[in-house]
């Protein structure tokens, strides 16, 4: 969602407020697309600063829908996070353009809201996601989920004075 922000120029200390919502569905991030549910409003402050500067404050409220580290099955992510920028949109100037190639959720005078949140939102994912801390994983023989039944695997420990003889079964095996 594009939101035009020339209405904020016409004096210094201009205030605008918003509440929207936001049209992000999934979210296509580095370690793949994640699933937006229940999503609040997104709320925006926005006030003039004076010389082409904006300072945004906002929060965003979602359940992002993110496999587990472990099992790869689905686990609901509560995010909650607030927003806090300062925008730059000075047309001249050393090193302005530079400054909004930072700021891709700038495109002239409008805001790419759900750009912004992208943003945001990868400053906020958990490190580590788990369905549970007693999460079994899965096998890495099979890929069977050990937290929903048992594959049966020898998971035991392999002799390391064998690895020898392993290598060389490896070389002859059919494939």
């Amino acid at each position: 969602m594009l939101m035009n922000l020339t209405g904020l120029f016409t004096r210094e200390g201009k205030e605008e407020i918003h509440t929207l919502k936001l049209d992000m569905d999934v979210y296509h991030g580095p370690a793949g697309d994640w699933e937006l549910k229940e999503k609040k409003p997104l709320f925006l402050r926005i006030r003039n600063l004076g010389e082409r500067k904006l300072e945004l404050h906002g929060k965003a409220e979602f359940v992002l829908m993110i496999p587990c580290d472990r099992c790869l099955d689905l686990v609901r992510v509560p995010m909650e996070f607030d927003i806090d920028r300062i925008l730059d949109l000075r047309e001249t100037g050393d090193g302005c353009e530079e400054e909004l190639e930072e700021q891709p959720y700038l495109n002239g005078y409008h805001l790419e809201v759900d750009q912004l949140v992208c943003n945001e939102l990868i400053l906020n994912l958990p490190m580590k996601v788990l369905c549970s801390s007693a999460c079994k994983g899965i096998c890495n023989r099979c890929g069977t989920n050990l937290n929903h039944e048992n594959c049966g695997c020898d998971t035991g420990p392999k002799d390391p004075r064998m690895a020898a003889i392993q290598d060389i079964f490896k070389q002859f095996k059919e494939v």
